[in-house]
């Protein structure tokens, strides 16, 4: 009874989601002693305590690079706003003269990173959610094994979550080749003192080549991704190959996760060399997580869909978002504002798509459109605001990348850029369905009831 009420206490003062709290309370009242234990284990507020405590945050940062003088967004001046917001939220300064590179699926994206590790000299830094044993992360393994061979300093981080896609896992192959490499938050049901890590996971991708040209975005290592060669389960994503200087903040990125998981702190010219201009696009590292840089991205979306004046574009795999985000879109488009939602038609994850459902209807009610692509799974993410601003990186539009998930984002600010990418957008909206009103309540009610009961499962999925 007092661990109940316990419990109760600390979900009513600290959980800011109304679903949220209503189901903790269920299971505490529901499940005595099981439920005050499970939201003990699994809360998301102790977990956002337990990663702070861990010290997960940047806590190393590099210069500002001011050399080429204050970076030029006038084209759109309105969103000088927007990057005054994103500036206090993240606390890292945006940099000129950058090039971002769009590469389509692993056909464009593996070639050109293996290339660029064949071509390292000092350092290469890798970071991955999924580091699958298959086909092309052995790719991966054999042209990384080679750089180790020739002497350059490589360092591999594998989120352990992300380890079980495949078996046995790749690690067992970045030893026998001795690369050095760890697995971030290593958890486990059979050890209790890292039972609260179970849910967090480092999403984040990053691969950063002599401390100069950095790869980024949504892209997995997994042969699925090669779609020219017709894998068993293909799927389309979306990486970016970055000159410039923000590379030097990709690479304190994965710095900091480096020295938190392997104890070891990388630093001088192999990892920070100096950097040039090498294209014009504006541009600033946004990371995110359940420590110190809890809410960022959320801020951002917010500040974003507020300053939107003509579009809003958005590409995400899995699309949950919570009453401010829902109220943000629905504003937007109540302003004028073409707010377009893409998503792909059928999910890997049935029931994360059964709440996204349930969720529609909200939005389009007051004038945001939804469309639909086809197969294969689209795993992209991005995010247009007015051709101008583009958001590119890991965070999905669901809790997990908000509140749960370690992530790694890149703001752009640049006419050119965004339209390229808009240009990208407008090819998926070509070859996808648009959901109406009417289609979403002529579902059966079977399947409508279905799509509730997963929506109140939204804040966990």
């Amino acid at each position: 009874m007092g661990a109940d009420l316990f419990a109760s206490i600390h979900v009513l003062l600290h959980k800011r989601d109304p679903r949220g709290t209503a189901l903790w309370l269920g299971f505490i009242w529901f499940l005595p002693l099981i439920g005050p234990l499970l939201y003990l284990t699994f809360g998301i507020n102790r977990i956002r305590r337990r990663a702070l405590s861990l010290g997960v945050q940047e806590t190393f940062q590099r210069p500002v690079f001011n050399g080429f003088g204050e970076p030029d967004i006038t084209e759109e001046k309105h969103l000088r706003h927007l990057a005054y917001v994103v500036n206090r939220v993240v606390a890292k300064p945006l940099t000129s003269g950058n090039k971002v590179e769009p590469l389509t699926n692993g056909d464009e994206a593996f070639p050109a990173m293996l290339a660029a590790i064949e071509m390292a000299e000092r350092s290469i830094s890798l970071s991955t959610y999924i580091f699958d044993n298959d086909e092309s992360g052995r790719k991966f393994v054999t042209a990384l094994e080679r750089a180790v061979q020739r002497g350059v300093q490589v360092r591999v981080l594998i989120d352990s979550a992300g380890l079980r896609y495949s078996w046995p896992p790749i690690t067992r192959r970045l030893r026998q080749a001795n690369i050095p490499h760890a697995r971030f938050l290593p958890a486990s049901l059979l050890t209790p003192w890292r039972v609260t890590t179970l849910n967090l996971r480092n999403h984040r991708k990053l691969l950063t080549i002599d401390g100069r040209i950095a790869f980024t975005g949504g892209m997995n290592i997994r042969h699925g991704n090669m779609l020219l060669e017709k894998p068993q389960s293909p799927v389309q994503d979306l990486h970016f190959q970055i000159t410039g200087p923000v590379v030097a903040q990709l690479q304190a990125s994965f710095v900091n996760d480096w020295a938190f998981a392997a104890h070891e702190f990388l630093d001088g010219e192999p990892w920070f060399p100096s950097l040039q201009e090498s294209g014009t696009t504006v541009a600033r590292v946004i990371t995110d997580g359940p420590d110190g840089d809890f809410d960022n991205l959320r801020l951002t979306l917010l500040a974003a869909l507020a300053e939107a004046h003509s579009s809003v574009q958005i590409v995400t795999p899995y699309f949950l978002p919570d009453a401010t985000l829902i109220s943000a879109l629905n504003l937007a488009a109540l302003r004028g504002v073409d707010v377009d939602i893409v998503l792909p038609q059928k999910s890997n994850l049935p029931y994360v798509q059964w709440a996204s459902r349930a969720m529609w209807g909200q939005v389009l009610a007051r004038g945001c459109r939804i469309w639909l692509t086809p197969p294969p799974f689209d795993h992209s993410k991005l995010m247009i605001v007015d051709r101008h601003w583009v958001l590119l990186g890991s965070a999905n539009w669901d809790p997990r990348s908000l509140r749960l998930n370690f992530e790694l984002n890149v703001e752009a600010y640049g006419h050119a850029f965004a339209q390229k990418m808009a240009q990208v957008v407008a090819k998926k909206m070509s070859g996808a369905d648009q959901v109406t009103q009417s289609e979403l309540e002529a579902c059966p009610l079977p399947v409508r009831l279905r799509n509730a009961v997963a929506q109140l499962f939204s804040p966990y999925l």
